[in-house]
């Protein structure tokens, strides 16, 4: 079944090291470290773990003067392993001194992030905001200007709500609130350009944590602007809360052709890995049909005629396989992202979605021994049987992949940025 292209709003490119954000390029997926920044080891640690499940930027905080130390130092590390993702400084309060006193970490970020609303005048008069800006400029890097619902410039805030206060028929106050968001960012941006930053070097966010608050206001800041926007529902919560509203959000702006690169802000649940967003980030993405990451896997639900749990412990094997295994294919194998695998447990649906993947294996239900036929590209190939259909499964998806998707060439590296499918 085809689907009309989903036309993109942003019409400015971005130049993120070598990474290109907005414009006719694929939406990014970026996410951020929750180390201290002052253990360079442990920052660089996940920065490269984030980067191998597939972020393509990653942001770190930067509060301190010790943290701004060890930036180039983590620069380096990462260099040094192999990994060239583009730091992004997430900077607040502090970050006009930071960047101007710590010019190697000025230097050795990719971009900077700046909140308007912490950023303004100090005590001493300084104008926090244009030094950010020069220090951008002198280095050529571009700036998200990153406005949150949660610390939002009172000032403006104060004025538009004693602005709306004297009109005969004021709005309600989340509408305001919303506006001043949009206000801004716009503001920031065009003094941004005031101060000598180049049209193409500004990326825009405007984050809030409720869904229809962030669909109201990325709508409206779509049409008032050409700046390529960073989505993200802010503060979105802990498991499936936090999916569910970060994809419920983030899939009607996708759909409409608003934003460029993606956030999902999810809080790890207790040792989990901080990786989960990147996953989430990238399946919103695939199952949206604006981009490939990992073979994707169909599995059906199981119902009564599959009471026993070996097709769940297939699939969730499958899975993980895939998924662990997809940064060394990335790197050895051109659109092996493209590949579809099917497990499915019974006879009902399974032979039917098992032809339909490149690869789908049908198990019979319950109360059978397993004997499970494999379809590759709609053609049985063979039946799996006994206790190691996982291991055998897996080696079936290897040696397709060795077979189907072309070798790249030494040195030759994996493309980052791909154009936008048709969905």
């Amino acid at each position: 079944m085809s689907h009309p292209p989903i036309s993109r709003r942003s019409t400015q490119r971005v130049l993120v090291g070598d990474i290109a954000i907005g414009g006719d390029t694929n939406i990014v997926v970026q996410s951020m470290t929750n180390t201290d920044t002052v253990d360079a080891e442990g920052t660089a640690r996940q920065v490269f773990e984030l980067a191998q499940a597939g972020s393509e930027l990653v942001r770190i905080t930067v509060n301190t003067s010790e943290a701004a130390v060890q930036v180039p130092r983590i620069r380096k590390m990462l260099d040094d392993m192999g990994c060239d993702v583009p730091l992004i400084g997430d900077f607040h309060y502090n970050g006009h001194r930071l960047l101007t006193e710590f010019p190697e970490c000025a230097q050795a970020l990719a971009k900077y992030r700046i909140n308007p609303g912490n950023v303004g005048k100090n005590r001493k008069g300084e104008d926090q905001f244009a030094m950010m800006i020069g220090v951008a400029r002198q280095y050529d890097k571009p700036v998200r200007i990153g406005v949150n619902w949660g610390s939002l410039d009172q000032d403006l805030v104060v004025r538009m709500m004693d602005e709306n206060a004297r009109l005969a028929q004021p709005k309600e106050v989340a509408e305001v609130t919303r506006e001043a968001l949009i206000v801004s960012a716009l503001d920031s941006a065009r003094r941004a350009e005031e101060l000598g930053l180049a049209h193409d070097r500004i990326v825009l966010s405007c984050k809030v944590s409720g869904v229809q608050d962030l669909i109201a206001v990325y709508r409206e800041l779509a049409n008032r602007c050409d700046y390529p926007l960073h989505l993200g529902l802010t503060e979105a919560g802990m498991g499936s809360k936090g999916i569910v509203g970060s994809t419920a959000a983030l899939a009607v702006l996708l759909q409409q052709g608003i934003g460029d690169t993606i956030r999902i802000s999810l809080t790890p649940e207790p040792g989990g890995a901080r990786t989960q967003e990147v996953v989430v980030a990238q399946e919103i993405l695939q199952t949206m049909g604006l981009r490939s990451f990992t073979p994707m896997v169909t599995a059906c639900p199981g119902c009564g005629r599959t009471t026993s749990t070996v097709f769940q412990e297939l699939a969730q094997s499958i899975q993980n396989y895939l998924r662990q295994q997809m940064p060394v294919w990335r790197e050895q194998y051109s659109g092996v992202e493209e590949m579809t695998v099917a497990v499915m447990g019974c006879i009902v649906n399974g032979p039917g979605e098992s032809k339909m993947a490149n690869i789908g294996i049908s198990l019979p239900g319950t109360g059978e021994n397993p004997s499970a036929p494999v379809y590759v590209d709609g053609e049985k190939v063979t039946t799996l049987r006994g206790d190691r259909i996982a291991q055998e499964f897996q080696q079936i998806v290897d040696d397709y992949i060795v077979r189907n998707y072309a070798r790249r060439a030494p040195g030759e590296k994996a493309g980052r940025r791909i154009e936008i499918k048709a969905v």
